[in-house]
């Protein structure tokens, strides 16, 4: 009866345990707390570390996502509002000039608009960035107007932006 090769692993086995049997007591006891520390923390090092880790980190990532995920549905939540706007009639020319007057009212007294025709056009005197902001988000959901041109710059030191917008839109007669 034919016996099979030893296998690596029994190969090693053996090896070890020849090992083992040379040395006294005293040794083994060391070689084998040796072993024993070395693996603890291998299995340290490779998952209890990695795991505790996570642990520590999943608070803050799990705010940042709720705040990503609050993000992308008031996004969602004005492009169904916009989807909503451009299936409705454009509004009357009227309504345009309320939208545009109300909105101008906000920028207290920098913007001056003048309507010609189809077009509108805004002329600022160091306006400020938010108040701007503000009144290009109100025209183009009030008044359905969209910049074609602006020319506007920021001087050293000047608080705002002066320069002048100009917007056309379905409510005065063209579309941008």
């Amino acid at each position: 009866m034919a016996t099979a090769s030893p296998t690596p692993f029994e190969k090693l086995t053996l090896a070890v345990s020849v090992a083992m049997a040379r040395l006294s007591s005293r040794e083994r006891t060391a070689v084998t707390v040796a072993i024993w520390v070395v693996g603890l923390g291998l299995v340290w090092w490779f998952a209890v570390a990695p795991a505790i880790d996570t642990l520590r980190a999943a608070p803050a990532r799990h705010a940042r996502l709720d705040a990503q995920l609050g993000q992308m549905q008031r996004l969602a939540a004005t492009a169904e509002s916009l989807r909503g706007q451009n299936t409705a009639q454009p509004p009357g020319r009227d309504e345009v000039l309320r939208a545009l007057d109300t909105a101008t009212s906000g920028l207290a007294g920098t913007g001056q608009l003048s309507v010609l025709g189809e077009r509108a056009t805004l002329t600022l005197r160091n306006t400020p960035p938010e108040a701007l902001a503000q009144w290009l988000a109100q025209v183009r959901i009030n008044a359905r107007m969209l910049p074609v041109d602006s020319q506007i710059n920021r001087e050293p030191g000047s608080p705002g932006w002066s320069g002048t917008i100009v917007l056309a839109g379905p409510g005065l007669g063209s579309t941008p």
